[in-house]
Protein backbone atom coordinates (compact mmCIF):
# COMPACT_ATOMS: atom_id res chain seq x y z
CA UNK A 1 0.00 0.00 0.00
CA UNK A 2 1.34 3.42 -0.78
CA UNK A 3 2.02 6.21 1.61
CA UNK A 4 -1.43 7.99 3.08
CA UNK A 5 -3.66 5.27 0.78
CA UNK A 6 -6.78 4.20 2.02
CA UNK A 7 -7.27 0.95 4.10
CA UNK A 8 -8.89 -2.06 1.96
CA UNK A 9 -10.00 -3.63 5.09
CA UNK A 10 -13.65 -3.95 6.27
CA UNK A 11 -14.79 -0.23 7.98
CA UNK A 12 -15.86 -0.85 11.32
CA UNK A 13 -19.93 -0.08 12.06
CA UNK A 14 -20.72 4.07 12.86
CA UNK A 15 -21.51 5.42 16.32
CA UNK A 16 -24.67 6.21 17.04
CA UNK A 17 -26.54 9.00 15.96
CA UNK A 18 -26.69 10.89 19.15
CA UNK A 19 -22.85 10.28 19.65
CA UNK A 20 -22.02 11.98 15.95
CA UNK A 21 -24.21 14.62 16.82
CA UNK A 22 -22.09 15.68 20.49
CA UNK A 23 -19.17 15.52 18.76
CA UNK A 24 -20.04 17.66 15.60
CA UNK A 25 -21.91 20.15 18.44
CA UNK A 26 -18.69 20.51 19.85
CA UNK A 27 -16.67 20.50 17.05
CA UNK A 28 -18.48 23.59 16.22
CA UNK A 29 -18.52 25.19 19.41
CA UNK A 30 -14.51 25.37 19.61
CA UNK A 31 -14.36 26.30 15.84
CA UNK A 32 -16.71 29.56 16.62
CA UNK A 33 -14.85 30.10 19.98
CA UNK A 34 -11.76 30.08 17.99
CA UNK A 35 -12.53 32.34 14.78
CA UNK A 36 -13.87 35.00 17.39
CA UNK A 37 -10.51 34.82 18.85
CA UNK A 38 -8.84 35.14 15.82
CA UNK A 39 -11.02 38.20 14.91
CA UNK A 40 -10.25 39.90 18.11
CA UNK A 41 -6.24 39.35 17.49
CA UNK A 42 -6.68 40.89 14.14
CA UNK A 43 -6.85 44.43 15.83
CA UNK A 44 -3.53 44.09 18.35
CA UNK A 45 0.00 42.91 16.91
CA UNK A 46 0.67 39.19 16.78
CA UNK A 47 3.65 37.43 17.16
CA UNK A 48 4.84 35.45 14.38
CA UNK A 49 7.86 33.07 14.24
CA UNK A 50 8.55 30.73 11.33
CA UNK A 51 8.98 26.68 10.76
CA UNK A 52 12.07 25.07 9.71
CA UNK A 53 11.75 24.09 6.41
CA UNK A 54 13.34 20.94 5.04
CA UNK A 55 16.71 22.56 4.57
CA UNK A 56 16.34 23.95 8.48
CA UNK A 57 15.96 27.26 7.72
CA UNK A 58 13.59 29.04 9.85
CA UNK A 59 13.31 32.19 8.27
CA UNK A 60 11.53 30.64 5.01
CA UNK A 61 9.47 27.98 6.17
CA UNK A 62 5.85 28.86 6.97
CA UNK A 63 4.48 31.21 9.66
CA UNK A 64 3.19 30.26 12.79
CA UNK A 65 1.19 33.13 15.20
CA UNK A 66 0.98 33.32 18.65
CA UNK A 67 -2.83 32.62 18.06
CA UNK A 68 -2.53 29.18 16.08
CA UNK A 69 -0.43 27.78 19.58
CA UNK A 70 -3.25 29.71 22.05
CA UNK A 71 -6.12 28.01 19.94
CA UNK A 72 -4.68 24.57 19.70
CA UNK A 73 -4.06 24.78 23.47
CA UNK A 74 -7.96 25.52 24.20
CA UNK A 75 -9.08 23.20 21.85
CA UNK A 76 -6.96 20.23 22.64
CA UNK A 77 -7.97 20.64 26.92
CA UNK A 78 -11.65 20.85 26.11
CA UNK A 79 -11.52 18.17 23.61
CA UNK A 80 -9.54 15.91 26.66
CA UNK A 81 -12.64 17.41 29.53
CA UNK A 82 -15.22 15.99 27.02
CA UNK A 83 -13.76 12.94 25.49
CA UNK A 84 -11.00 11.79 27.65
CA UNK A 85 -10.62 9.33 25.81
CA UNK A 86 -10.26 10.83 22.40
CA UNK A 87 -6.91 11.07 20.63
CA UNK A 88 -5.67 14.47 18.80
CA UNK A 89 -3.78 15.63 16.12
CA UNK A 90 -2.76 19.57 15.97
CA UNK A 91 -0.49 21.11 13.55
CA UNK A 92 1.20 23.04 16.13
CA UNK A 93 1.81 20.24 18.91
CA UNK A 94 3.34 17.33 17.22
CA UNK A 95 2.15 13.96 18.84
CA UNK A 96 1.59 10.62 17.26
CA UNK A 97 -1.41 8.90 18.26
CA UNK A 98 -1.60 5.11 17.95
CA UNK A 99 -2.79 3.51 14.99
CA UNK A 100 -5.51 1.55 16.56
CA UNK A 101 -7.10 4.54 18.32
CA UNK A 102 -10.57 4.79 17.61
CA UNK A 103 -11.21 8.53 17.79
CA UNK A 104 -9.50 11.14 16.45
CA UNK A 105 -9.82 14.76 16.62
CA UNK A 106 -7.81 16.56 13.55
CA UNK A 107 -7.23 20.35 14.47
CA UNK A 108 -5.54 23.59 12.23
CA UNK A 109 -5.98 26.67 14.41
CA UNK A 110 -5.14 28.66 12.04
CA UNK A 111 -5.14 27.20 7.94
CA UNK A 112 -4.11 30.22 6.59
CA UNK A 113 -2.06 31.77 8.80
CA UNK A 114 0.20 33.97 6.35
CA UNK A 115 -3.19 35.57 5.09
CA UNK A 116 -4.06 35.67 8.59
CA UNK A 117 -0.70 37.50 9.58
CA UNK A 118 -1.13 40.06 6.97
CA UNK A 119 -4.71 41.01 7.38
CA UNK A 120 -6.12 39.34 4.00
CA UNK A 121 -9.36 37.99 5.59
CA UNK A 122 -9.37 34.65 3.49
CA UNK A 123 -8.09 32.08 6.66
CA UNK A 124 -10.41 29.12 8.62
CA UNK A 125 -10.23 27.11 11.42
CA UNK A 126 -10.24 23.35 11.05
CA UNK A 127 -11.62 20.69 13.14
CA UNK A 128 -12.23 17.06 11.86
CA UNK A 129 -13.27 13.99 13.81
CA UNK A 130 -12.25 10.97 12.76
CA UNK A 131 -13.49 7.43 13.41
CA UNK A 132 -11.05 4.30 12.86
CA UNK A 133 -9.52 6.84 10.48
CA UNK A 134 -13.14 7.46 8.62
CA UNK A 135 -14.34 11.56 8.65
CA UNK A 136 -17.21 11.20 10.71
CA UNK A 137 -17.94 15.06 11.38
CA UNK A 138 -16.54 18.34 10.92
CA UNK A 139 -16.91 22.38 11.76
CA UNK A 140 -14.70 24.48 9.62
CA UNK A 141 -14.91 28.31 10.77
CA UNK A 142 -14.39 30.59 7.59
CA UNK A 143 -13.46 34.25 8.10
CA UNK A 144 -15.86 35.05 5.16
CA UNK A 145 -19.10 33.52 3.73
CA UNK A 146 -21.71 34.15 1.35
CA UNK A 147 -23.48 36.29 3.99
CA UNK A 148 -20.32 38.35 3.75
CA UNK A 149 -19.81 37.57 7.22
CA UNK A 150 -17.31 34.82 9.29
CA UNK A 151 -19.42 31.89 9.75
CA UNK A 152 -19.21 27.99 10.41
CA UNK A 153 -19.76 25.61 8.00
CA UNK A 154 -20.38 21.90 9.80
CA UNK A 155 -21.95 18.50 9.55
CA UNK A 156 -21.38 14.66 10.87
CA UNK A 157 -21.65 11.46 8.67
CA UNK A 158 -25.42 11.04 7.97
CA UNK A 159 -26.34 14.55 8.35
CA UNK A 160 -26.61 17.37 6.42
CA UNK A 161 -24.16 20.64 5.52
CA UNK A 162 -24.88 23.41 7.57
CA UNK A 163 -23.74 27.14 7.80
CA UNK A 164 -24.43 28.32 11.45
CA UNK A 165 -27.33 25.95 11.88
CA UNK A 166 -28.83 26.16 8.30
CA UNK A 167 -28.95 23.60 6.30
CA UNK A 168 -26.95 24.79 2.89
CA UNK A 169 -29.31 24.94 0.23
CA UNK A 170 -28.10 24.27 -3.71
CA UNK A 171 -27.09 27.54 -5.24
CA UNK A 172 -30.52 28.85 -7.52
CA UNK A 173 -28.25 31.16 -9.64
CA UNK A 174 -27.70 30.03 -12.90
CA UNK A 175 -23.54 30.23 -13.90
CA UNK A 176 -22.10 29.71 -16.73
CA UNK A 177 -18.42 30.76 -15.52
CA UNK A 178 -18.45 28.51 -12.56
CA UNK A 179 -15.43 28.94 -9.86
CA UNK A 180 -13.03 25.88 -9.00
CA UNK A 181 -10.08 26.31 -6.56
CA UNK A 182 -6.67 25.27 -7.59
CA UNK A 183 -4.57 25.56 -4.39
CA UNK A 184 -0.58 27.07 -4.94
CA UNK A 185 -1.31 27.85 -8.77
CA UNK A 186 -1.32 23.78 -9.69
CA UNK A 187 -1.99 22.80 -12.71
CA UNK A 188 -4.36 20.17 -11.39
CA UNK A 189 -7.14 22.48 -12.62
CA UNK A 190 -9.19 22.34 -15.91
CA UNK A 191 -10.00 24.65 -18.60
CA UNK A 192 -13.93 24.43 -17.76
CA UNK A 193 -13.46 26.94 -14.67
CA UNK A 194 -12.47 29.79 -13.69
CA UNK A 195 -9.42 29.08 -11.12
CA UNK A 196 -9.25 30.82 -7.82
CA UNK A 197 -6.23 30.97 -5.46
CA UNK A 198 -7.26 31.40 -1.48
CA UNK A 199 -4.18 30.65 0.29
CA UNK A 200 -6.40 28.39 2.70
CA UNK A 201 -6.99 24.41 2.21
CA UNK A 202 -9.96 24.39 4.74
CA UNK A 203 -11.28 27.26 3.05
CA UNK A 204 -11.34 25.97 -0.29
CA UNK A 205 -12.91 22.11 1.13
CA UNK A 206 -15.65 24.56 2.72
CA UNK A 207 -16.55 25.96 -0.25
CA UNK A 208 -16.60 22.99 -2.12
CA UNK A 209 -19.29 21.51 0.15
CA UNK A 210 -21.22 25.05 -0.03
CA UNK A 211 -21.10 24.79 -3.78
CA UNK A 212 -19.25 28.05 -4.28
CA UNK A 213 -16.54 25.80 -6.25
CA UNK A 214 -16.95 22.96 -8.23
CA UNK A 215 -13.23 21.11 -7.29
CA UNK A 216 -9.98 21.52 -5.53
CA UNK A 217 -7.41 19.46 -5.90
CA UNK A 218 -4.77 18.72 -3.11
CA UNK A 219 -1.12 17.07 -3.46
CA UNK A 220 0.69 15.90 -0.75
CA UNK A 221 -1.35 18.48 2.08
CA UNK A 222 -1.40 17.74 5.84
CA UNK A 223 -4.03 15.72 7.62
CA UNK A 224 -4.93 18.71 9.76
CA UNK A 225 -5.63 20.44 6.50
CA UNK A 226 -8.27 18.02 4.72
CA UNK A 227 -10.08 16.23 7.29
CA UNK A 228 -12.75 18.44 8.50
CA UNK A 229 -13.15 19.54 4.98
CA UNK A 230 -13.85 15.59 3.88
CA UNK A 231 -16.70 15.30 6.08
CA UNK A 232 -18.10 18.40 4.65
CA UNK A 233 -17.97 17.48 1.20
CA UNK A 234 -19.30 14.08 1.39
CA UNK A 235 -22.07 15.94 4.08
CA UNK A 236 -22.74 17.98 0.86
CA UNK A 237 -22.84 15.18 -1.40
CA UNK A 238 -20.25 15.59 -3.59
CA UNK A 239 -16.90 13.34 -4.22
CA UNK A 240 -13.77 12.77 -2.64
CA UNK A 241 -10.91 10.65 -4.58
CA UNK A 242 -7.77 9.40 -3.83
CA UNK A 243 -4.77 7.73 -5.72
CA UNK A 244 -2.94 4.91 -4.84
CA UNK A 245 -0.02 3.57 -7.16
CA UNK A 246 -1.40 5.76 -10.13
CA UNK A 247 -4.72 5.00 -9.61
CA UNK A 248 -7.52 6.56 -8.38
CA UNK A 249 -10.50 5.39 -6.35
CA UNK A 250 -13.06 6.68 -4.04
CA UNK A 251 -11.86 7.70 -0.28
CA UNK A 252 -12.55 6.25 2.43
CA UNK A 253 -10.61 6.79 5.26
CA UNK A 254 -7.15 8.25 6.44
CA UNK A 255 -4.63 5.48 7.07
CA UNK A 256 -0.70 6.00 8.50
CA UNK A 257 1.67 4.83 5.85
CA UNK A 258 3.99 2.00 6.18
CA UNK A 259 6.94 3.86 7.69
CA UNK A 260 6.96 7.32 9.46
CA UNK A 261 9.04 9.64 7.35
CA UNK A 262 13.28 9.65 6.59
CA UNK A 263 15.12 10.23 9.85
CA UNK A 264 12.29 9.75 12.59
CA UNK A 265 12.65 6.50 14.44
CA UNK A 266 9.06 5.69 15.70
CA UNK A 267 6.22 4.02 14.00
CA UNK A 268 4.37 5.68 11.08
CA UNK A 269 1.05 7.42 12.44
CA UNK A 270 -1.99 9.46 11.01
CA UNK A 271 -0.20 12.20 11.80
CA UNK A 272 2.50 11.42 8.87
CA UNK A 273 -0.73 11.10 6.37
CA UNK A 274 -0.07 12.60 2.61
CA UNK A 275 -1.85 11.43 -0.50
CA UNK A 276 -3.58 13.29 -3.32
CA UNK A 277 -7.18 14.42 -2.75
CA UNK A 278 -9.95 15.62 -4.90
CA UNK A 279 -12.64 16.78 -4.17
CA UNK A 280 -15.93 17.75 -5.88
CA UNK A 281 -18.82 17.28 -8.05
CA UNK A 282 -18.96 14.00 -9.44
CA UNK A 283 -18.10 15.88 -13.70
CA UNK A 284 -15.46 17.97 -11.67
CA UNK A 285 -13.82 15.11 -9.88
CA UNK A 286 -14.12 12.88 -13.36
CA UNK A 287 -12.29 15.51 -15.22
CA UNK A 288 -9.58 16.49 -12.54
CA UNK A 289 -8.70 12.85 -12.56
CA UNK A 290 -8.77 12.34 -16.39
CA UNK A 291 -6.20 15.56 -16.51
CA UNK A 292 -3.84 13.89 -14.04
CA UNK A 293 -3.88 10.41 -15.60
CA UNK A 294 -1.99 12.31 -18.79
CA UNK A 295 1.46 13.38 -19.27
CA UNK A 296 2.26 17.15 -18.13
CA UNK A 297 3.77 19.11 -20.38
CA UNK A 298 6.73 18.91 -18.07
CA UNK A 299 7.22 15.60 -18.87
CA UNK A 300 6.18 15.54 -22.75
CA UNK A 301 9.00 17.77 -23.38
CA UNK A 302 11.65 16.02 -21.25
CA UNK A 303 10.73 12.74 -23.26
CA UNK A 304 10.94 14.60 -26.37
CA UNK A 305 14.21 16.03 -25.48
CA UNK A 306 15.68 12.29 -24.11
CA UNK A 307 14.52 10.85 -27.74
CA UNK A 308 16.33 13.93 -29.55
CA UNK A 309 19.74 12.90 -27.67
Amino acid sequence: MSPGAPSTAALPPLPSETVLASVEALAVELARAAGVETQAALRRTVDVSYKANRKGKEDSGDPVSEVDHAIEAIIRERVGAEFPGHAIIGEEVETHPAAAEEWVWVVDPVDGTANFVNGFPLFAVSIGVLHHGRPVAGAIWCASTPNLCAGVYHAHVGGTLALDGVAVAPRETVVKRKLAAVPGGSSAGTPHWDHRVTGSAALECAYVAAGIFTSAPFWGLKIWDVAAGVALVRAAGLEAWTREGGVWQPFERFVAPPRAPKGQDRPPSLRDWRAPLVLGTAEATRLIRERMRRPSLLARLLRTMRGRR
